[in-house]
């Protein structure tokens, strides 16, 4: 059976076909427009322009699954739209103007999809999830396979480079403000109290764009899934605006991550304040997350 996913996050819009025989997944093809939708929420309320580009990739969408007659199809929508003030009435419209059935995804449920999808490829059992998208950060803590407690932190990537960065590259003095924000906002959360040690498990574009520029930055093997944690400040210092980059450097963004090059060392920032706060000495990115949650838990399992 061939199934479709399509998910609208705060930064890009993507849909993957995945091909479902004896209740695995495998990719057989995706594709994926930048958009920054988070963007284009101005005052809480999304913008007439953000609904206009979504429904514009959701029709290119849909003619395509027509095209190879691919019937079976979900879609969903996370943060950008889940927490704007109109995000029952752009989704509407955006359901109208489509005619694809778009669904909004809580909090609660992205983190449990992101842990029922990473936990499928994990080699141990305690620790935390965090998926950095561009509006928010699902965290999950778990224990012996099971989720202990279950957050969606009001920060992201896209979010903080649009409120503090005047640039693709953020400064000294924006990345501090970023921290600032960061904290506060990790402060109001009980999975991070009296933790002394926890293992990280990275799902999602951030931690990916991370992963391939730490590879690309000390010389790893491209099938390298690790970044040592003390190895993040280094890299977010390197590509701080005002720091002088070479031509190499300039090369290695562009080779890594050409579509988060304003978003990767906010996310970072991010990473690095999660990690600092529990200890941890590395983060391990897994190439699965939401959408492959979603199928294991309502196709393959339901």
């Amino acid at each position: 059976m061939l199934y479709a996913v399509i998910d609208i996050g705060s930064t890009t819009i993507r849909m993957a076909i995945y091909e479902i025989l004896d209740n695995k997944l495998n990719l057989i093809h995706k594709r994926k427009y930048t958009v920054g939708l988070a963007s284009y929420v101005k005052d809480n309320v999304m913008e007439q322009a953000g609904i206009d580009k979504a429904c514009e990739i959701l029709n290119s969408f849909k003619s395509f699954l027509t095209s190879f007659n691919i019937e079976n199809v979900s879609a969903f929508t996370t943060a950008a739209l889940r927490n704007a003030q109109n995000s029952r009435e752009a989704v509407a419209e955006i359901i109208a103007r489509t005619g694809i059935d778009l669904h909004i995804i809580s909090g609660d449920e992205e983190a449990t999809y992101d842990f029922i999808a990473a936990t499928h490829e994990l080699d141990y059992h305690d620790g935390f999830i965090i998926d950095i998208g561009g509006a928010s950060t699902e965290l999950i803590r778990f224990a012996d396979n099971k989720i202990i407690q279950k957050t969606s932190l009001p920060i992201g990537s896209l979010a903080l480079h649009t409120k503090y960065a005047t640039d693709f590259l953020p400064s000294e003095e924006e990345i501090s403000q970023m921290i600032k924000e960061v904290h506060a906002i990790i402060d109001t959360a009980p999975e991070f109290k009296d933790i002394s040690h926890a293992e990280i498990c990275g799902i999602g574009g951030t931690c990916k764009g991370a992963r391939a520029l730490y590879n690309e930055m000390y010389t790893q093997d491209d099938a390298n899934e690790t970044i040592p944690a003390d190895k993040i400040p280094e890299m977010i210092s390197h590509f701080t605006r005002g720091h002088k980059l070479t031509d190499k450097d300039i090369t290695t963004l562009l080779k890594t991550v050409p579509d988060r090059l304003h978003t990767i060392i906010p996310g970072m920032v991010i990473a690095n304040e999660i990690a600092k706060l529990i200890h941890a000495t590395a983060i391990t990115y897994k190439d699965a997350g939401m959408r492959e949650g979603f199928l294991y838990t309502h196709v393959i399992e339901g």
